[in-house]
Parts: C-alpha cells; structure tokens; sequence
C-alpha cells in the first residue's frame, strides 16, 4: 500500500476544500457588492437594503427550522447582541451609501482596515495587552488608511467619512462578537439581517422606487448571493484552519478592482493601491501575530456587506 497517498478524508483535503470554498465564498461576496453598488445607482440605500434582507430571510428560514426558532429568542448578553445589530445596521448602511460615491475598490480598500481599528481599541475596549510588534503593524495599517486618503481637502468630503465611520462600525460589530462567542452563528446573521431590514423598512416612506420585474429579482439575488456568501465562509472555515482560510479574504481586494473596471469603467489610484497594500500587510501581520501567540479568540478579517 502507498502509503503517501491522501484519502479522500485526510486533513490536507479537507483543508483543500475548505481553501475553495473560501475562495467561492470571496467570490459570492464580491458579486454582493456589485450587485449592491449597481442598485443603488438607481434605488435608494434604505429599499435596497429591505429588499436584500428579505430575500436573505427567506434563504435562512430552513436553516433556522432545522436548528429550531426558539433558539433565535435565547441569546446570551441580550445588551450586547443589540449593540451588535445597531452596528451591522449602521455598517451595511454605511457601505452602500459610500458605492454610491465611490469606486468599489476604494470602498473595500477602507472597509480592509477594520481588523487593523479592532486591534487599535482592543486594550482599550477588551483588556488586551499589545506588544510593540502589534503597534508598528497598527501604524502601518493606518498609514494605509492616511495615503489611501490622498491627504487633501477630500478626506473631509462624505463619501470618505462616511467610509471611515462605516469601517469602524464594522471594527466594534467584530469586538462584540468576541463576547458572543457562544452563540450560534445562525442566530447572530438573523439579528443582524433583522435589523438592518428593519432599518430599512423605516426608510421606505421617504424614498421608494417602483422596481420593474428584472429589478426585483436583482434585488433578491442579492440577498440571495449574500447569504450564500455567508455560508460557504462558515463552511470553510470549519473544514481548514482559520489561518490558512481567512487571510484568503483579502482576495476581495482584487474582484474589486476587477469588477470595478469591467462593470463602473473604474480603476483605483496609485496611492488607494499603495493604501491597500499597507492596510493588507499590516492586517495579516496582526492576524498572524495572534495566531503565533496562540490566542483563541482571533480577529477574523471582516466581510464588507
């Protein structure tokens, strides 16, 4: 018998799966953002928003059945889990009504620095002792954030705020989920999908676009791709280990700047890729470094919505 060769089941082809899978899921979450962009251009954030929540339930309902509706309504930390909601509210808010303005690229490229801000206010916010190596990769990343800026009177421009405000609510969304931890991943997408929807149903009588049949249907694909985006990232990373799946994350970067030029006729600058590149360096540095110190409760990288 060989025995050098990998079964079907060995650890090096779960971890093979788990790699493509993740890479599907980056893949679903960049045509997420696409679509989303697309839509916007024409409907207002808030209906957009609704629309891809709704959908997002329906896809969700047979998972919820399986694990049982009541578990939805029995959450640790209830003050917490409603701290969450307002900033994945706040957040997908933030991100759609940013590509508004913005090129996807750039949007994404802010978005990326979430993990590089978690790592910032974790001493402050969580107790976390943070050597010098962590605050030299911290500086990068926000000199990242600073040249991807173009220091210039745009940095106080909306678009921009709005990007920067909207990337930390994502940075404190990661921070409460390190006090979730026990809470199923099912439950906590449901709360987050319910309050953005709700968000947006508030929305609804201040700005609504009657959407043709091709639209409908573009606005529940995108809750489609969203939550199937959201699975296959759950999938992969109970296949591999999260240090060999998530820095593949950062594979968002570069559909973005692919579907950027082939659908908008956009392409970034050279300083939002140089911007880029320090905020990713310094990202997997940060994720890496707590992987080596063998802590359990890992910043993951963010996922843009």
């Amino acid at each position: 018998m060989n025995t050098s060769t990998i079964s079907p089941a060995s650890p090096a082809s779960t971890a093979s799966r788990g790699v493509i899978i993740m890479l599907v899921g980056m893949l679903m979450f960049a045509l997420n953002d696409v679509l989303g962009k697309w839509l916007v251009a024409t409907y207002p954030v808030g209906q957009v928003i609704f629309m891809r929540s709704v959908a997002a339930l329906i896809v969700l309902s047979p998972f919820l059945w399986w694990t049982g509706f009541r578990k939805i309504f029995a959450v640790e930390k209830p003050m917490m889990q409603a701290s969450r909601v307002v900033f994945s509210t706040f957040e997908v808010f933030a991100f759609y009504a940013a590509v508004v303005y913005l090129p996807l690229a750039d949007v994404m490229t802010y978005w990326l620095a979430a993990p590089v801000y978690v790592a910032a206010l974790a001493p402050l916010l969580l107790g976390e002792k943070v050597g010098w190596r962590r605050w030299t990769a911290i500086a990068v990343g926000f000199l990242g954030v600073i040249v991807a800026l173009e220091p210039s009177s745009a940095m106080l421009s909306f678009p921009a705020a709005i990007s920067i405000i909207g990337s930390m609510a994502m940075a404190f969304m990661l921070m409460s989920g390190r006090t979730l931890r026990n809470t199923p991943d099912t439950v906590l997408v449901f709360w987050q999908i319910v309050g953005a929807g709700l968000a947006g149903l508030c929305t609804l009588p201040f700005g609504w676009v009657m959407p043709g049949t091709t639209e409908v249907l573009l606005l529940g694909l995108l809750g489609v791709v969203a939550m199937s985006a959201h699975m296959l990232v759950n999938r992969a990373l109970k296949l591999a280990d999260a240090a060999t799946v998530a820095p593949l994350q950062y594979t968002l970067l570069f559909w973005a700047i692919v579907f950027g030029w082939m659908v908008f006729n956009d392409m970034p600058s050279v300083a939002m890729l140089i911007g880029a590149a320090l905020i990713v360096g310094s990202g997997l540095y940060i994720f890496f470094r707590e992987r080596a110190l063998k802590k359990t409760d890992l910043v993951l990288p963010a996922f843009p919505e």
